[in-house]
């Protein structure tokens, strides 16, 4: 059996640790939780509509999300 060096945990966030994301548009459809967190299931995943106002908050955790511009990206 091959050991592998350190735990999965090392490479996650917490989750809900930041309350304000900026996302590029490339990682639409958007979901709260974001995958690379370590808690991503602590709460159910909901998609949140980005594209139409350039923002959006989750209901479960209050996170915000902002879309960065295809011009500044």
């Amino acid at each position: 059996m091959r050991e592998r060096p350190g735990r999965v945990e090392e490479h996650l966030k917490p989750a809900n640790a930041e309350q304000s994301h900026h996302i590029m548009r490339d990682a639409l459809p958007l979901h709260c939780p974001l995958p690379d967190r370590y808690l991503w299931n602590s709460h159910p995943k909901v998609f949140l509509p980005i594209e139409e106002t350039g923002t959006a908050k989750c209901p479960y955790c209050g996170t915000t999300y902002t879309l960065i511009p295809d011009d500044e990206s």
